[in-house]
């Protein structure tokens, strides 16, 4: 994301005011200009000056605080735009209808790199009776992104008034706000779009407006264009008039009340496909035309997706038309503004030919997550940022309930535990921060867009729909989307209507607690009494997970739970300090080896007794990985469990093996299970048929290979991967180079040969060589199986003239998925000159796209040498990479922990800490820095402990 760049020149304001002119002596009233005001914006403060901040022209600022003030909120927006796709840049004007809450002398607004030329304010009775309006003074204070219109009288309240405003703009440069986005035809030209991205504090940088999400409003859009374009907004498109010069403009229908980041508007010169739902919506993909053709399975999917939510949520999508549109320049995965959907071209479009499997279910769960938002986050929206988890954790969380539903063969529920694996790596750091946080300035808020909301917040619903079951939780998710359904929602109001799933017509004798001293948030569980609200409190308001000790003594469970913290162990100096004050209310599940039966137990102490009611060999907690903790078992529990796995694995259900497996490793890092007692657990898998519990095995062996290699620990890289091949060459072997097979089938073919290939297995070099010479022979018209596609690619990478060939590939194709698989085996080359060309070519952003370059630092760093090129050029060209990116951008993110998070050594620590000392010198700071540092000594500290028992354990096995 890049702010704006400088404002038009003189000579553009000219042309502006007289082509304005013409739309506003055609539309507003005649206006006088009034005279200089009787009395300052100092008078206007009634207070000492010196407590507010000096706005740009030296005058006091009349508001101090980084949120709006709440005296003035705007009820509609009447916006014209007109960008102009040669000059690159944009002229506007607006007309916001406000009411006036509380008596005022100034009005409020965000705006961004916007030139403002003329604010004109209209009373109620000045528009009755068509009678001359007041032009306003601006005052700009850019530190908080604002602007304050003063008036020479104050606005009463309960009035209603009219704020007229003239501006202009370059088209952005970056990804955030209106900005500008290419594509190459075909033919080799480059064709220029202009698209919206304005979650979470874009909107100000395309029209002045009350930009927080509490603010919602109705929106009137009107589009100015050249015949070749079509325009798109959040509505359909209502009429188009002509204008002087073969201008068009396009009207489109007055919005629903919604909050300002969910505006969007679209000029391009794309075609679609369309498909209307079972209740009468209008759905179409839309694409530029060269990628038409695979846009045909986002409409399938859209369509069935669309029919699921109206009827799980027994609330019809409110509007009349959807469109989603795969945008060229796009740096997070989609956006889900209401009703005009943008996309990053690989999470909308399917190729049949180049697409895997991997990619047809990320395009599923992306449009699965962004047609949840239409009515978590859009019908219903967060109070603030804070809360972004009521958007983003509900809409990951329906893409498991949806996809069940609509794509049973897509298997997601099977690998849906990843989900909460992949955050606890994080959450499980003392740097990581609670899933409702407070978040005020820009970067703060861009920040809570992480795994914490997503992930965590997914879980923990997940969690509590396996506790409360799954009809009564979606009985209080339709109590809660109605009541707030064009409003706003925090936390409590969640947890309320989940415990008021048994009122009005949501009765559930057998569940709810009737007693009326009872709260509504209070129900009957197992006898227990339990507070929806209490409970769930523990998982949002306070950081990090709770690990669960289970200590067996005869036929009792002696149940304790502590916070789990990786990388501090019990043994250090701040281990006790960290745990204090931190309880957690967990709905526990656990089966024994004497039945299938799944006890629960809801624990709200730090300890407790269980009484087993009968004898069993073992015990295992969290069934299925339903729960958000992770489970140790003290004494013999995981022998016990690692003698079940060797004799009869299948006795213990496939999430179970899975999260056993997860927190084994887990512990490890925690200081809690040794190294060997967790690769022990892994020896069962050579019998395992699970395919989701054998990757997770895989996956941690990968892990700390590839954490060897990067340090050059030679004889443990080497013999790790003697241990892989061996271990693993039945699974290997029986591996068809074809797309056949489930998802999962599918899914481990990708993984498994790609790992082969990359330990240099001899078979697996010599058919993926051999499928690459084909290919260029047939000057890359032959179709490879997609799921093998990147390991072929990627081998063919390894020689001169088959990276150079795939380079120029890349800038052919068409095929999003197609330039991932291409970008990521250009990225394995072990020269360095190669791995250079791509960053700069990244950077330069004409052949790879600039949006890439997360994802390039990450594939690159895989290799030692790769890590500390990717290293020196982060440092090098940090100016510049902040030039193409905003600070706490997602795609900045993950540029500097891609780079820097994989270090595990106390040289790369200081260089890291010496790095984010001097931005954090410079005004720059991210909590990401924090995070980063202490992974980079959790790393260190694995390695202290665990190499002499890698290498020992190792030897043993070989």
């Amino acid at each position: 994301i890049i702010h704006l760049s400088t404002m038009a020149n003189s000579c553009r304001k000219l042309i502006f005011n007289i082509y304005m002119g013409f739309y506003c002596s055609a539309i507003l009233p005649k206006i006088c200009i009034c005279s200089q005001f009787s009395m300052s914006s100092i008078d206007l403060l009634n207070t000492d000056p010196g407590a507010f901040p000096v706005a740009t022209s030296g005058e006091p600022f009349p508001w101090n605080k980084l949120r709006l003030p709440s005296m003035v909120v705007p009820l509609h927006y009447d916006l014209l735009v007109h960008p102009n796709l040669t000059s690159l840049d944009f002229v506007a004007s607006e007309k916001i209808e406000v009411l006036v809450r509380d008596a005022t002398q100034f009005i409020i607004l965000h705006s961004k790199d916007l030139e403002i030329m003329n604010v004109i304010l209209q009373s109620e009775e000045d528009l009755r009776y068509r009678k001359p309006g007041k032009r306003l003074n601006i005052l700009h204070y850019p530190a908080h992104e604002q602007i304050a219109l003063l008036v020479p009288e104050k606005l009463m309240a309960d009035l209603r008034y009219s704020v007229a405003i003239d501006f202009q703009a370059n088209l952005a440069n970056g990804f955030e706000g209106f900005y500008k986005s290419t594509y190459r035809t075909h033919g080799g030209k480059t064709r220029i779009i202009a698209v919206t991205d304005f979650e979470p504090t874009g909107a100000r940088m395309a029209f002045p407006c009350f930009d927080e999400p509490l603010f919602k409003a109705k929106f009137s859009i009107k589009i100015r264009r050249e015949s070749g374009h079509v325009a798109l907004s959040n509505m359909p498109k209502v009429k188009t008039i002509e204008l002087e010069g073969g201008i068009l403009e396009d009207h489109f229908e007055t919005s629903v009340k919604m909050s300002t980041y969910l505006v969007a508007y679209v000029v391009c010169d794309f075609i679609s496909v369309s498909g209307t739902t079972s209740s009468g919506v209008k759905v179409s993909i839309y694409a530029s035309p060269d990628k038409w053709s695979q846009t045909h399975y986002a409409l399938e999917a859209s369509l069935k997706l669309l029919n699921f939510y109206e009827n799980y949520f027994d609330i019809n999508y409110p509007l009349p038309k959807l469109d989603l549109i795969a945008i060229p320049d796009f740096e997070s995965g989609a956006m889900e503004n209401w009703g005009l959907i943008t996309y990053k071209e690989t999470s909308l479009l399917f190729d049949t030919k180049t697409s895997s499997a991997s990619d047809k279910l990320w395009v599923t769960k992306v449009i699965a997550h962004e047609l949840a938002h239409q009515w978590f986050g859009n019908l219903v929206t967060m109070e603030w940022w804070n809360d972004i988890w009521l958007n983003e954790g509900f809409a990951t969380y329906m893409e498991l309930i949806s996809l069940n539903a609509t794509y049973p063969e897509l298997q997601f529920d099977d690998g849906f535990c990843h989900t909460c694996f992949a955050v606890i790596k994080k959450d499980s750091l003392n740097s990581s921060h609670p899933i409702s946080n407070q978040a005020e300035t820009p970067t703060q808020i861009q920040e809570m867009f992480d795994a914490v909301s997503y992930n965590k917040g997914a879980c923990i619903l997940n969690m509590l729909k396996d506790f409360l079951n799954e009809e009564k939780f979606r009985k209080g998710v339709i109590y809660y989307l109605k009541k707030f359904s064009y409003g706003n929602a925090k936390n409590d109001d969640l947890w309320r209507s989940l415990s008021n799933s048994c009122l009005d017509d949501f009765t559930s004798g057998e569940f709810c607690y009737s007693n009326s001293k009872m709260t509504s948030n209070i129900l009957a569980f197992l006898g227990e009494h339990v507070d929806v609200k209490e409970m769930m409190r523990t998982w949002t308001l306070q950081k990090g997970l709770p690990l669960l000790v289970i200590e067996r003594e005869g036929h009792s469970l002696k149940l304790r739970q502590e916070r789990f913290l990786s990388g501090v162990f019990k043994e250090d100096p701040e281990w006790t300090a960290l745990q204090e004050g931190f309880l957690w209310h967990i709905p526990l599940t656990y089966s024994t080896s004497s039945s299938n039966v799944v006890h629960r137990h809801v624990l709200k102490s730090r300890t407790d007794t269980l009484e087993l009611s009968e004898k069993t060999s073992w015990v295992k907690f969290n069934v299925d990985s339903n729960g958000y903790y992770i489970v140790h078992y003290e004494g013999h529990g995981w022998d016990q469990l690692i003698t079940q796995l060797s004799q009869n694995h299948t006795l213990l259900r496939p999430k179970d093996r899975v999260g056993l497996i997860h927190d084994a490793f887990q512990l490890v890092s925690a200081g809690r299970l040794t190294l060997d007692k967790a690769l022990d657990l892994t020896r069962y898998l050579q019998h395992e048929t699970s395919i989701p519990a054998l990757l997770k095995g895989l996956e941690y062996l990968e892990l700390f290979y590839h954490m060897m290699h990067r340090r050059n620990i030679s004889d443990v890289t080497e013999n790790l991967k003697r241990y892989i091949l061996r271990y693993f060459r039945p699974v290997i072997d029986m591996q068809s180079w074809s797309d056949k097979g489930s998802v999962w089938d599918r899914l481990l073919r990708s993984t498994i040969l790609k790992l082969a290939c990359y330990l240099n297995h001899a078979p697996c070099i010599q058919k993926a060589t051999e499928l690459f010479s084909q290919w260029m022979e047939s000057s890359g018209k032959l179709t490879i199986p997609s799921d093998v596609l990147e390991i072929v690619y990627s081998i063919g990478a390894q020689t001169t003239v088959g990276w150079n060939y795939l380079l120029e590939q890349y800038g052919l194709s068409v095929s999003g998925a197609e330039k991932n698989k291409i970008l990521y085996a250009l990225s394995t080359s072990k020269h360095q000159e190669k791995l250079i060309k791509l960053i700069e070519l990244g950077m330069e952003g004409e052949v790879i796209k600039t949006q890439e370059l997360g994802l390039l630092f990450h594939a690159i760093t895989r290799s030692p040498q790769g890590q500390q090129l990717a290293w020196n050029f982060l440092r090098e060209n940090w100016t510049h990479l902040l030039k193409k990116f905003d600070l706490g951008s997602h795609a900045m993110r993950i540029i500097i922990s891609g780079t820097t998070s994989h270090f595990s050594s106390k040289d790369e620590l200081q260089e890291v800490k010496l790095f984010f000392e001097s931005l954090e010198a410079q005004g720059l700071h991210l909590d990401i820095f924090q995070i980063i540092l202490e992974t980079i000594s959790k790393n260190i500290k694995w390695l202290e402990k665990n190499l002499p028992t890698l290498k020992t354990w190792l030897l043993v096995s070989s």
